[in-house]
């Protein structure tokens, strides 16, 4: 028969036997961890670069057009600028001779009425 001592020897060589075990799985998930991550990291890397370039490419390009369209909304503004001065000069060519030609209109009519003889009232009309 074994001692107390043998028996404690044997459950602690046990225990450690199992600690061993389980460190070594958590020793060999780990390595699998970080071989996938490794994998990941260089798989990610080989596709950054081209992806970045594509990116560098697309601001590159939207720039431009963003000038493209700067000097577009340029040219709209002094068209714009254009059209109300134009409109401007427009009404005052039109409504300073029409205004002329109704004042005129006026004082003839004025004229006309003011040289005719006037009629006499009759008792019935209020004016």
């Amino acid at each position: 028969m074994l001692t107390a001592g043998e028996v404690a020897g044997l459950i602690a060589a046990t225990g450690w036997i199992v600690l061993v075990c389980v460190l070594a799985m958590v020793l060999v998930k780990l390595t699998r961890l970080l071989t996938e991550t490794t994998k990941a990291v260089s798989d990610l890397s080989s596709r950054i670069a081209p992806l970045l370039d594509d990116m560098s490419v697309t601001v590159n390009e939207t720039n431009r057009q963003l000038v493209a369209a700067e000097a577009i909304a340029k040219d709209v503004k002094q068209i714009s600028g254009h059209a109300a001065k134009l409109s401007a000069v427009t009404q005052t060519f039109l409504t300073g001779p029409l205004i002329k030609v109704s004042s005129l209109g006026y004082g003839v009519r004025r004229a006309i009425e003011a040289r005719r003889p006037r009629r006499p009232r009759r008792a019935g009309r209020r004016p």
